[in-house]
């Protein structure tokens, strides 16, 4: 993949990792790096950020919708639940990634989800305050300055491991902290860093 930003035919400038694939892109433009402060939403990507470990994003991204109609549209309160009746059915779901520890490890986490709901004033929060409720704005000029993990994920990481979250090592948190928006990694030549770089925390964050 090149690493160089990508002039597309639209005239707009975009970072070089979604290539051409025009299902990458419209990710790219319309989700990666857009801060997100949904509760259940951040669940979900921090789940498929799990899920991801080993192989490429847009394999799961092409796989989401399957996810969300196979784990009951990502509500913890109802994976919490899940017996290991639901586990096999997962197992034999060629529409998601048949992986046992991954699909128990959704199960942990959905505990350190409610968990963490019942503490206080929710998920988002949680997250959030590690960045203050805004993104770190970062200008990275070409794709081989951006990191795989800081030290902020990697402090992130040990809260959520402590916390009984499975696959949530540090460079999957970082990952997810860029697809979320809690630091803009678009290159400061793609057209969504500054797009990304206006979005504004909302007055209120809402639990689910």
């Amino acid at each position: 993949m090149s690493k160089a930003p990508i002039k597309h035919a639209d005239g707009k400038t975009r970072c070089p990792w979604p290539g051409e694939d025009p299902f990458y892109v419209a990710y790219h433009d319309t989700e990666w790096g857009v801060p997100e402060y949904d509760d259940r939403a951040l669940y979900e990507k921090l789940i498929l950020d799990g899920f991801q470990a080993g192989l490429s994003w847009i394999t799961i991204l092409r796989k989401r919708d399957n996810f969300r109609k196979a784990f009951d549209d990502f509500q913890p309160e109802k994976i919490v639940r899940y017996s290991e009746k639901k586990v096999h059915a997962l197992m034999n779901d060629a529409g998601i990634v048949r992986n046992r520890s991954k699909i128990e490890g959704t199960i942990l986490s959905a505990k350190g989800y409610l968990k963490i709901m019942e503490e206080g004033p929710g998920f988002s929060k949680f997250l959030w305050d590690f960045v203050d409720g805004q993104p770190i704005v970062n200008n990275f000029k070409t794709h081989a300055s951006v990191p795989a993990s800081t030290p902020l994920s990697i402090k992130i990481s040990k809260e959520l491991q402590a916390r009984n979250f499975k696959f949530v090592g540090p460079t999957i948190v970082y990952a997810f902290m860029q697809a979320t928006g809690m630091v803009n990694d678009h290159l400061t030549s793609c057209y969504c860093h500054e797009l990304c770089s206006k979005k504004k925390r909302p007055l209120r964050l809402k639990a689910t």
